[in-house]
């Protein structure tokens, strides 16, 4: 399979965790519904993780690893805690283009950080995404 083909399965799988997410948040705290995720999500990752023999990877860890790891798992927190808290207060249709604008600004950011070119079809693809992000929340 091509990196595509696993962008889209990802793609896919983003679509039906914000329908499963709303149904499973209704009635209930928001942070009870992503605490539950959560766990789910540490017991497929460490079960992936030891299933396919890893386990020696650990060691070859930078600090900068860690580090970057660390910042990136913070901000998936805090992210499904606004997701959740969206989820619970607004429609699916509404929430899941807004989170996707994120696209949108992870293309800004890595041209910023990360020192990726941007591109005249990256520059357009992202003002698509946030014209497209504006059309479906108004």
């Amino acid at each position: 399979m091509t990196w595509w083909m696993y962008a889209l399965l990802s793609a896919v799988f983003a679509a039906l965790t914000a329908v499963f997410a709303k149904k499973g948040v209704s009635n209930i705290d928001s942070d009870l519904a992503m605490a539950i995720r959560t766990v789910v999500i540490t017991v497929i990752s460490w079960g992936l993780f030891f299933w396919k023999g890893n386990v020696s990877g650990i060691g070859t860890l930078t600090r900068q690893n860690w580090r970057y790891l660390v910042f990136s798992g913070l901000a998936t927190g805090l992210s499904w805690i606004f997701y959740f808290k969206a989820l619970q207060m607004g429609k699916v249709s509404q929430v899941a283009p807004v989170d996707k604008m994120s696209v949108a600004i992870a293309i800004l950011l890595s041209v910023v950080f990360l020192g990726e070119v941007l591109t005249w079809k990256m520059a357009l693809g992202a003002a698509l995404i946030i014209a497209g992000t504006i059309v479906l929340i108004l």
